[in-house]
């Protein structure tokens, strides 16, 4: 297969759905062979089931052992992205905090031993993508936790850059993006949130999958592009 990723491995660590399925298609089609990894690995099996230069992989962001574990199993891969998240919402008063020690532990300290195992795995065209998220650049009261987790995925992506270097690290931060994440609020409410966002932010719409998906190839392959956050939010901190 041709393409910017052509014979690149890639990393990609998340759920089955929604966004880190958006990056591991994209990445395969963009002719990487990519590598779905995560804490249920049945699940991502059948997610990717007969789909073709792509294999299913274990691991718990969690836990470092596990991260040694899978940097062993690979050998060697091009580029890792990192998806995964544990999100700690409500104001201050009703904060748990052993979900603000998850939030933190999933989508910081995970996404840093990733880069303390793999770094050493990779080539200097390498290149880690972490996500962090628009609560760090639009603060509200109920996402104090996910506004800090994020902003520290900031940090981190700049700290890694300058101490990895000439291996690339970049974050991506979403806005509000149109996947199952926010089903929970249930159907009514899920259109009105949406309508409710899409009306005010500059570019008229909630984002999608495929924008961001689209964002971390470019972070993938921008071979000048480091220690940067993108921010794919449609200008929602704007508003």
């Amino acid at each position: 297969m041709t393409g910017p990723l052509r014979d690149e491995t890639v990393l990609v660590i998340g759920r089955g759905g929604g966004i880190a399925r958006a990056i591991v298609i994209a990445a395969r089609d963009a002719g990487a062979h990519v590598i779905a990894a995560g804490r249920d690995r049945r699940a991502l099996c059948d997610t990717y089931a007969g789909e073709p230069d792509i294999t299913t992989e274990t691991v718990d962001l969690t836990d470092e052992s596990a991260i040694a574990a899978l940097g062993e199993r690979l050998g060697s891969v091009d580029h890792a992205v990192s998806t995964a998240s544990a999100r700690a919402r409500g104001p201050l008063a009703d904060l748990d905090p052993d979900a603000v020690r998850l939030s933190f532990d999933t989508k910081v300290i995970g996404p840093l031993l990733l880069a303390k195992h793999l770094a050493p795995r990779m080539g200097e065209n390498g290149s880690f993508t972490l996500f962090s998220g628009v609560a760090a650049a639009k603060i509200a009261v109920g996402t104090l936790a996910v506004a800090i987790t994020n902003g520290a995925a900031d940090i981190l992506a700049r700290s890694l850059a300058l101490e990895l270097a000439p291996i690339r690290v970049n974050a991506i931060s979403p806005g509000v993006i149109d996947t199952g994440a926010w089903d929970a609020l249930g159907e009514q409410a899920k259109a009105d949130y949406f309508a409710d966002i899409g009306a005010r932010n500059p570019a008229r719409r909630i984002g999608t999958a495929d924008d961001i998906a689209n964002a971390v190839l470019f972070a993938m392959t921008s071979t000048f592009l480091t220690g940067a956050t993108l921010h794919i939010d449609g200008g929602e901190p704007l508003t």
